[in-house]
């Protein structure tokens, strides 16, 4: 009988910016976490219903509208807390329905989290203890998930495989998303696996080696 993996991870591609949504759960335990549900709320809805995860909070990388545009009404739906990102965050999260306009996109509201968070605290994520970094230059407030023990992380809009995030938008800076990425992420080791807000996953190591921003 094969060991049970100690968490499961979902991702489900939302919206038109086919922003990866992740729904993580422990599978003994089923209690979950929804990181940056952006929007297509049904949808995240019936992929916690299909595997019974115990929703027990939404957790948010930062402040744009792919990431965000869902949080209210899923929150409100089950009942549960949003954390994150970092409060410098705050003012792309009031301007949500001003970014849903620009992008012609609906059923987006604000979100009020119930905490905002800093470099060095600690969010529960399926039940396990990740560590928070605060990773600006995408945008001000932007926030990295790492769980040192199985060597994961959740880089939202920062790093992506063979990319990093845009920095185009209002609060985004080259020069800090660059340098957020050396002093924040890189130094958490080669092994390290992560999601990105698009696209596939994959690890420290093949982005230092091979991601053209990096080299």
């Amino acid at each position: 009988m094969e060991d049970t993996p100690p968490i499961q991870v979902m991702v489900i591609p939302v919206t038109q910016f086919q922003q990866n949504c992740s729904l993580i759960w422990d599978p003994q335990s089923m209690r979950g976490t929804v990181i940056d549900p952006g929007g297509d709320v049904a949808r995240i809805q019936e992929a916690i219903g299909k595997h019974d995860v115990n929703v027990e909070n939404i957790v948010l990388t930062h402040g744009h509208i792919d990431h965000v545009g869902g949080a209210a009404d899923l929150a409100a739906a089950l009942g549960v807390p949003v954390e994150g990102p970092h409060e410098a965050d705050k003012p792309l999260i009031d301007r949500v329905a001003d970014q849903a306009v620009q992008f012609d996109v609906s059923d987006v509201k604000p979100v009020t989290p119930d905490r905002w968070m800093v470099e060095g605290d600690k969010v529960e994520i399926a039940g396990r203890s990740f560590d928070v970094l605060h990773c600006p230059g995408h945008s001000p407030g932007h926030l990295v998930f790492f769980d040192e023990e199985l060597r994961f992380a959740i880089s939202g809009d920062v790093l992506f495989a063979g990319s990093i995030g845009r920095t185009d938008l209002p609060g985004g800076d080259h020069d800090t998303l660059i340098r957020s990425i050396q002093e924040k992420m890189l130094p958490l080791g080669d092994d390290v696996s992560f999601i990105p807000g698009h696209g596939q996953a994959s690890t420290i190591g093949q982005e230092r080696e091979t991601n053209p921003f990096l080299t």
